[in-house]
């Protein structure tokens, strides 16, 4: 990328606002598309301090990390948030800016020794929603020209790409937070069928559907709060065996297998059954087991997805009419 006269730098400004503004009209009938969107942003920063390269970064604090939601001449990277010089922009809430990033003791040079790539100059700015909260980054890197970047100017004019990328983000984490359940930090039903409706797999794909015996006992014997306990500690085990789990409502649940016949399927089922019924939810002084039951159904694209949960559910219910704490994968 070769530096840019300022009508040449405007008129590509105004390309990548009108991408921009298109992607994000296509991206309602497209949702699975929206990562384009980031990766423009990325390109408009780049543009505007006439950098080689750019990435913009998004901050999972539940799971402590950092993670490229767009990055110039890479794939995606995750981090933890307290590495770099985009975790040190992130814990100082400031912009960080280097033209010797290899003297600087917050540089981590360990992308540069896997890609042969020589950075030689950095400015990182925190990214924030409208309530003034943290919630990432955006970095460019290598100033063109070599003269490295300028603190004032160029932080001046990344702001711009800053500020734009913090309203989408936080559009994005938005989303995000209202497909997962509070309690649990599960994703709920509305994150399971937005999954479901983008998914599609040459390989086998089952759902396990479970709930928690007798849970309204443990709620009448022990109260509320240790109910929500016991939630919490379930959801973990489920969490654990399984990356998609998902909180169905009250105390059932839905798994998604990916790559699971239904043997598979009811083995996994059969594992988790066992990890929960050898486990104790420590309360306040109280020590509360309980047990699941489990119906496994092999998903068949021909069907809805709510064809296929009544399989799963059909099965559940016989777990449940016929002794509870078990598995049924069959009619």
């Amino acid at each position: 990328m070769e530096k840019l006269s300022a009508e040449q730098m405007l008129n590509k400004i105004f390309d990548i606002m009108q991408r921009l503004y298109n992607e994000m009209r296509l991206n309602e009938n497209n949702p699975g598309n929206h990562l384009k969107v980031f990766e423009i942003f990325a390109e408009l920063g780049r543009t505007l301090v006439e950098a080689d390269r750019a990435s913009f970064w998004r901050w999972d604090k539940r799971a402590q990390l950092l993670m490229t939601t767009a990055a110039t001449g890479t794939s995606q990277i995750v981090i933890s948030d307290t590495t770099g010089l985009v975790g040190q922009a992130l814990a100082e809430n400031r912009a960080i800016l280097t033209n010797a990033p290899y003297k600087h003791p917050n540089f981590n040079s360990a992308v540069d020794k896997k890609t042969g790539y020589l950075t030689k100059s950095i400015l990182v700015m925190p990214v924030s929603n409208c309530r003034g909260e943290i919630i990432g980054a955006f970095q460019v890197i290598n100033k063109l020209g070599g003269e490295g970047f300028d603190e004032i100017e160029d932080t001046k004019r990344l702001s711009i790409a800053a500020f734009i990328c913090g309203m989408a983000l936080e559009s994005d984490m938005f989303l995000d937070d209202s497909q997962r359940d509070k309690l649990t930090e599960l994703k709920n039903r509305f994150g399971f069928y937005s999954d479901y409706r983008t998914s599609q797999s040459a390989t086998p794909l089952s759902i396990v559907i479970c709930d928690i015996d007798f849970f309204k006992k443990v709620n009448d014997t022990y109260g509320h709060n240790a109910g929500d306990a016991v939630l919490i500690h379930v959801a973990k085990i489920l969490s654990t065996a399984c990356g998609n789990a998902y909180r169905w409502g009250g105390e059932e649940f839905i798994l998604v297998l990916e790559g699971a016949n239904i043997s598979d399927a009811a083995a996994t089922a059969e594992k988790i059954r066992l990890a929960v019924l050898n486990s104790v939810c420590n309360f306040e002084d109280k020590a509360i087991r309980v047990t699941m039951s489990f119906g496994c159904a092999e998903i068949d694209f021909k069907l809805s997805a709510e064809e296929n949960i009544k399989i799963a559910d059909a099965r559940l219910y016989r777990a449940k009419t016929t002794g509870r704490n078990r598995v049924v994968f069959e009619d």
